[in-house]
């Protein structure tokens, strides 16, 4: 555990230092429709248990830069192997499962302002992040670009008067992952001010995406998959929805699984795999229990005990040990249209459940949440695929 928390701090240390401005100022503003927007538009067309599997492991940073680094250094470990591989890690089960994703899990460690803010929004805003997925879905539907394939089912479900629209594997057996340019997915994008970020698949599927959804070949996951959501329409919107959390799943994904913090079936956010990376605003981190000293001091105490360290922390991480601005391209910049207080995760490092009675936890079923059947069955509620061999539009 000590050498797994020096790592953290290791991570902490390389990903802030290219950094000014470490004391910008806090917010206390939820994020807006259009800011949410923006956010999700890469991943709302994912399937919903591997959508619901990313939200999670964003709100845990550093833990998804570890396992990204992993899964580089492991490039032979795909799907269920891979995750069966991690097991006795610390990370959250979150981030172990998408070890089956690794192209999944590498652009999210790329992209660390986004993730941290996807993070964000999970942590104080899992219901409008769920209104924010429905109406993303609702507008790709409506210019056509979102339908069943060979590779996904698309339905819609109705619970009082409302309809909610779910994605799922077309096969249990097999899980993809989609990609997509949210500039066609989505039709006219409604917010200029706020235009949706494109991270393309990796540079062998060929050129950039433009239009279309494409496809790489599926790989055996099942197993990794564990999440969900309860799509819950009342009071005027999305407002029952949450994610969903099966535990005899989870608690075969990870050695480490604490089912106390899960029951219901519902997700709640762990600080203990926050790793000191600072929440979004005061109340949550006096609701996490945080206590952030003053940046220069955090940054000398990670370096101090990184000198004290040595050598001994990093030796044996082969490609793990590499500085977190290397899986940061300059180029890729598609995110950066923000105001002057609300700033990249790690470049404005300032920053930062309801109740439930479905007995989702012991396998059971109902209206919205299709992620698994009977406790015994394959899941049903989405996956993604990863180290693909190639790929096809639709």
């Amino acid at each position: 555990m000590e050498r797994r928390k020096l790592l953290a701090l290791s991570t902490a240390a390389l990903a802030l230092a290219p950094f000014h401005g470490l004391r910008a100022q806090e917010s206390n503003k939820p994020f807006t429709t259009e800011q949410l927007d923006q956010l999700l538009a890469p991943i709302a067309l994912y399937p919903d248990a591997l959508l619901s599997q990313v939200l999670m492991a964003a709100t845990y940073p550093l833990e998804v830069v570890e396992a990204a680094r992993w899964s580089q250094a492991n490039p032979n470990l795909k799907g269920d192997a891979a995750v069966a591989a991690v097991k006795d890690k610390s990370w959250d089960v979150s981030v172990k499962s998408l070890t089956a994703f690794p192209q999944t899990l590498q652009m999210m460690s790329n992209q660390l302002d986004w993730t941290q803010k996807l993070g964000d929004a999970m942590i104080g805003q899992q219901k409008d992040v769920a209104t924010a997925v429905q109406r993303l879905r609702a507008k790709a539907q409506a210019a056509g670009n979102l339908k069943s394939t060979p590779q996904q089912t698309v339905t819609t479900q109705s619970s009082g008067g409302a309809s909610a629209i779910v994605i799922e594997p077309a096969s249990p057996e097999l899980l993809y992952v989609p990609y997509y340019n949210p500039a066609w997915a989505y039709g006219t994008w409604p917010y200029p001010a706020y235009p949706p970020p494109y991270y393309p698949p990796p540079s062998y599927y060929g050129a950039a995406l433009m239009s279309g959804m494409m496809f790489g070949l599926g790989v055996a996951a099942g197993s990794a998959m564990f999440g969900g959501w309860h799509w819950g329409y009342g009071g005027g919107g999305w407002g029952n929805s949450y994610t969903t959390v099966n535990v005899n799943r989870a608690t075969n994904i990870t050695n480490n699984f604490n089912a106390d913090r899960y029951r219901n079936g519902q997700w709640n956010h762990d600080p203990a795999h926050r790793d000191g990376v600072p929440y979004r605003t005061p109340a949550e981190r006096q609701q996490f229990d945080q206590h952030r000293p003053d940046s220069a001091q955090q940054r000398e105490q990670f370096r101090g005990q990184l000198d004290g360290r040595g050598t001994e922390g990093v030796q044996n991480r082969g490609a793990a040990n590499r500085p977190a601005a290397e899986n940061r391209p300059a180029e890729n910049r598609s995110f950066e249209n923000r105001t002057a207080g609300d700033r990249g995760a790690f470049g404005d490092i300032n920053r930062g459940g309801s109740g439930a009675t479905r007995d989702f936890d012991r396998g059971s079923q109902s209206w919205g949440n299709r992620s698994w059947g009977g406790g015994g069955e394959h899941f049903g509620g989405g996956g993604g695929g990863a180290r693909f061999g190639g790929g096809g539009r639709r």
